[in-house]
């Protein structure tokens, strides 16, 4: 039987079936214990009757290698009952944090593939970002994958006249640029201006076949 530290220590997760064993190894426990209890009830003596007479001498009416030996198996099995039922608590705290977590992963991808189906395809790629220049100032990365730019976007992108033009007509005003990286929108401000290097933007910024 796989018990709750051996199942962490192999770094799995804790199953309904673990619990359901270690339920049934708690269950053989107690009915060894009362079965002990049984001898004892048959002895007459129960767990704390006198074994001596009133003299002081062992009493010969009854079993006492028996009655010792029973008592001393109660004693050890109550201490293996404890240990279980702290291992059977500790694996259903486990099994609550598991189906948590679970369930809170299961609706942050719900979450996570609404957004995506329902966010605009990319029309543009950035695949080179100068040092120095407005577009690595604004945040731009190689790689990114342009959804909007300015009032440029996928549904009125044609081919990047489109973005030079904003870009033109928009020198030291700051436009709204939404792109896709890692599978995640990222926003940003981008002002197109004079720099060190060439152009207003200091990027190069390549189209996506449809």
């Amino acid at each position: 039987m796989r018990t709750t530290g051996e199942a962490s220590a192999g770094n799995s997760d804790l199953t309904m079936d673990d619990v359901k064993n270690l339920i049934k190894k708690k269950d053989e426990i107690e009915e060894q214990i009362k079965a002990y209890y049984d001898v004892l009830e048959d002895q007459g003596v129960g767990v704390a009757g006198p074994l001596v007479d009133a003299e002081g001498y062992p009493r010969a009416d009854v079993n006492l290698y028996q009655i010792r030996s029973a008592r001393h198996n109660i004693s050890c099995l109550q201490n293996d009952h404890k240990a279980i039922m702290a291992e059977i608590e500790e694996a259903l705290h486990k099994l609550h944090a598991q189906e948590k977590a679970k369930r809170e992963k299961d609706e942050s991808e719900a979450r996570e593939e609404a957004q995506q189906a329902t966010q605009p395809p990319p029309f543009a790629r950035v695949d080179t970002v100068t040092q120095g220049s407005p577009a690595c100032g604004a945040g731009l990365r190689v790689g990114d994958e342009l959804t909007e730019f300015g009032s440029v976007n996928s549904e009125n992108f044609q081919n990047l006249q489109n973005i030079a033009s904003v870009v033109q007509h928009s020198e030291g005003k700051p436009l709204r640029v939404m792109v896709i990286r890692g599978g995640q929108r990222v926003h940003m401000t981008l002002t197109p201006q004079r720099w060190s290097g060439r152009g207003l933007l200091g990027c190069n910024i390549v189209p996506i076949p449809r």
